[in-house]
């Protein structure tokens, strides 16, 4: 049997109410299958003779499609000489999708209601046989029709091609999807995120954002946004920063968002220095740090031991009327207690309280240790004391949770 594009169609007696229709349907299913096997041969003989094709086997599948009048059944034998471009498909995956697309038209002609869930079948199949570049191109042939897929269908391609290393059709499936789809979900960023992860192409990082940039505009820095959140949740600090550094070269301006995850980024992996660059930065473009700014500052020094430097952040903080969470002080307590200075352990206990935020118990206990580690016994006793005599207005975990202004 040839290896091109066959159907074999069989009528099944039960339910036929119109026999003309089958007929008429069966007429242009034959003449798709002629057309197409003239093009499949002729696209061969050019392969064949250039000598340039990879083979790539499809298993041979029975597809069963449902329809109002008649229920068929097409065998369905994909090509096994399929040549592969890492950039475009070839003209022989075009050819597959466009096989793709009649069938599926076919399928959802008289069930307009099943459309997502008949296109994303077969988008499962064409991933699952490792044919990426004609589930591409059948999504965007989709997409022409005017019919419009949900964000699973793409995430599936995404998902698929980020397995296979394949960043450059990662890419390319979620612009389309950005064109498709007015929201984008998390997981779809997460998908994008994840295909970059075993590839150091820069230069195909960098023209996807500017090309996103451009695609987004004017909410550009809102997805860009949420694709460098993306790109720090895969823990990919560095393609995260320079996409940061992308965006300024092309003369965007970060906004304050983008300012938190980049100085959190970079507190988190210890460039103490670069955040602190980040943050005067960030206050002479005239965008003023909000209090997750300061508390993200704070953390990220108290976690690298500068707590020098904290006392001025807190201490700015309070100038601009922003004040630091409990998380925060808690921190910043437990950090001067290890350290020795208790002195300035009481100093942020007392000005938490008079800023009306509860203690918790966790803050009297480091207090109380520190306390008697340096002899400090009655001080110890007072702090237990007041402790012991105030459950109620102790902090609980709800208080805790960041909050969001």
């Amino acid at each position: 049997m040839d290896n091109i594009v066959k159907v074999n169609i069989r009528k099944e007696s039960e339910g036929l109410s119109n026999s003309n229709a089958v007929d008429k349907f069966e007429s242009d299913v034959r003449a798709r299958k002629d057309d197409f096997q003239r093009q499949q041969q002729a696209s061969r003989d050019a392969f064949e003779q250039s000598g340039r094709y990879q083979h790539l086997t499809v298993a041979s599948r029975l597809i069963e499609v449902p329809l109002t009048v008649v229920k068929l059944r097409f065998l369905l034998f994909l090509p096994q000489r399929i040549r592969v471009s890492p950039i475009k498909a070839s003209l022989n995956e075009d050819e597959v999708a466009e096989a793709y697309l009649n069938i599926i038209l076919a399928a959802i002609q008289n069930a307009p209601s099943s459309i997502e869930e008949i296109c994303t079948g077969y988008l499962h199949k064409l991933c699952n046989s490792g044919s990426l570049f004609v589930a591409v191109r059948l999504l965007q042939s989709l997409q022409n029709r005017n019919i419009t897929l949900g964000p699973n269908a793409y995430n599936l391609v995404m998902e698929a091609a980020g397995e296979a290393n394949k960043a450059d059709i990662v890419s390319r499936v979620f612009k389309d999807l950005m064109m498709s789809c007015k929201s984008l979900p998390s997981s779809s960023f997460i998908n994008l995120a994840r295909g970059f992860i075993n590839t150091n192409d820069h230069v195909l990082l960098m023209k996807f954002v500017k090309e996103v940039l451009e695609l987004a505009f004017p909410r550009s820095m809102v997805v860009i946004n949420r694709i460098i959140f993306a790109f720090a949740e895969c823990r990919q600090f560095d393609k995260a920063l320079l996409i940061f550094d992308q965006i300024k070269d092309l003369e965007y301006k970060p906004d304050l968002i983008t300012y938190n995850m980049v100085l959190h980024i970079l507190g988190r992996a210890g460039r103490v220095d670069e955040m602190l660059y980040e943050f005067s930065s960030m206050k002479e473009a005239g965008i003023v740090p909000d209090f997750i700014c300061y508390n993200t500052l704070l953390n990220q020094l108290q976690k690298a031991g500068r707590l020098d430097l904290c006392l001025v952040y807190i201490r700015e903080m309070g100038e601009s009327g922003i004040e630091a969470d409990l998380l925060t002080y808690t921190a910043l307590i437990q950090s001067f207690g290890k350290s020795g200075h208790i002195e300035e352990s009481l100093r942020l206990f007392d000005d938490m309280k008079t800023r009306q935020i509860r203690p918790s118990i966790y803050i009297y206990r480091s207090l109380i240790n520190t306390a008697k580690k340096m002899g400090k016994v009655e001080l110890a006793m007072t702090l237990l004391e007041e402790m012991n005599a105030s459950p109620p207005n102790l902090a609980g975990p709800n208080d805790f949770k960041r909050k969001r202004r």
